[in-house]
């Protein structure tokens, strides 16, 4: 048993067929955690999809509108480069349920993962980048209103710059953006983050982890938020097809640690979400992502620190 829950829901996937997005890669994610035996089905969470009044906290009447109604013009299908169906509109809407449902837990817990969500390109009013709705910056506005939180963090490690995330939360002091990405890849142009660490293309482990974790202390200087929301994207793999950095699978669960140890050290519940990953052989991918969940149940069962107890 794992002290902390995972957030899930069979139909999570995106429907896609055949796609450079591997969607089916939420229920491979599930089944690896209990084929290895790293969770048990009492581990697991079922989201509620978010209520309407909560997607738009964040997204316009028209969008969400566009969405339930299957209306996009054809450049708002070309930019979302995903075919909207029924089952893609109630996966996201379940990926940002769940979201919240993380968040609710990460308060209670200290940890909580949602297997599925940080869908970081979508804005307010469209979607981009296989991002129809923006399932984190729901999440923080939901327990925002709610009384839940007052202040959050995003710390987004996908190879993609976080530009709705930005966009989002631009000029707004209770929500503190991250983004460490590849400088040279989409989205152009990037919305600046409050933090931003563009990479060089062909970025290795010890080079990427010393920029992230500077950026973790600079940001540490800046807020100290009730809540971080951590978007654990597996594309800084160095054999992803639509990143260019060239991280190992060791790396990416060094950043998993590194991201999870800051926030215990002082005291911040995380939620985290899993965002991107294409590499060739999807088992890849799907083993990052519960390399993910395993960097989070090693700190979590370490002797609490001094003052966290």
């Amino acid at each position: 048993m794992l002290p902390f829950k995972l957030i899930y829901h069979p139909r999570y996937d995106l429907d896609l067929g055949p796609h450079v997005f591997p969607s089916q890669k939420f229920k491979m994610v599930h089944d690896s955690l209990l084929e290895e035996g790293l969770a048990d089905e009492s581990d697991f969470l079922e989201p509620e999809p978010a209520s309407d009044e909560d997607v738009l906290r964040v997204h316009t009447p028209a969008w969400v509108r566009k969405l339930q109604t299957d209306s996009l013009t054809l450049s708002e299908r070309m930019k979302l480069e995903i075919p909207l169906s029924e089952a893609t509109v109630k996966a996201f809407w379940l990926a940002a349920g769940g979201s919240i449902l993380a968040g609710r837990r990460a308060l209670q817990d200290g940890f909580a993962a949602n297997l599925s969500g940080g869908f970081h390109h979508a804005y307010p009013g469209q979607g981009e980048g296989f991002c129809m709705i923006h399932d984190v910056a729901i999440a923080i506005r939901s327990l925002q209103a709610g009384g839940a939180i007052r202040t959050a963090m995003v710390v987004d490690t996908d190879v993609h710059h976080g530009n709705g995330t930005a966009a989002i939360f631009a000029n707004d002091a209770t929500v503190f953006t991250l983004s460490i990405h590849q400088e040279n890849n989409y989205p152009m142009p990037k919305p600046p983050s409050d933090e931003d660490i563009g990479l060089r293309d062909g970025t290795r482990d010890a080079e990427y982890l010393d920029a992230l974790e500077e950026g973790l202390i600079h940001s540490a200087k800046r807020m100290t938020p009730d809540l971080i929301f951590y978007v654990a994207g597996a594309d800084p793999y160095r054999e992803d097809q639509l990143g260019g950095l060239a991280l190992t699978m060791e790396g990416l669960q060094k950043r998993d640690r590194l991201v999870f140890e800051h926030a215990r050290h002082r005291g911040i519940p995380v939620a985290s979400t899993m965002a991107g990953g294409y590499a060739r052989r999807v088992a890849d991918t799907v083993q990052i992502h519960v390399n993910t969940i395993v960097a989070a149940r090693d700190v979590a069962m370490q002797q609490s620190p001094a003052g966290n107890q």
